[in-house]
């Protein structure tokens, strides 16, 4: 079999397996992490209202000047302070975090320590 698409199935996987035991109400909402060659996303979602309540990118206008590059630690650890501000901002401060098909590792750990570290409780 092809490596790549071992590694996918590794990665569908994973995805299903994390995401079938989570799930965000309006208690404590779904934080989830979105990671790419090049940039981060993160959206906090209301799964049973299914709408997404806050979001943040190093793809915003804020935040895309700051970077050269927003596919490393120190863009997703400024991409985790901001939501994290946000979220206290908007009265959220438990959140679920989904690292989708993402190990914990790297800039996923990342952000979710500076999450972690600006107030946000998982």
């Amino acid at each position: 079999m092809n490596k790549q698409k071992a590694i996918q199935r590794q990665r569908v996987r994973r995805r299903h397996h994390v995401r079938n035991r989570l799930r965000g109400d309006s208690a404590r909402p779904r934080l989830c992490v979105h990671r790419s060659l090049r940039n981060i996303r993160v959206q906090i979602i209301d799964d049973f209202a299914g709408k997404t309540l806050l979001s943040a990118s190093t793809q915003d206008r804020e935040i895309r000047g700051q970077f050269d590059y927003g596919g490393n630690c120190q863009a997703a650890a400024e991409i985790g302070k901001r939501i994290a501000e946000q979220a206290l901002a908007a009265g959220i401060s438990q959140v679920r975090f989904d690292r989708g098909q993402c190990k914990f590792h790297g800039r996923v750990a990342a952000l979710a320590a500076a999450a972690r570290e600006a107030g946000l409780v998982f």
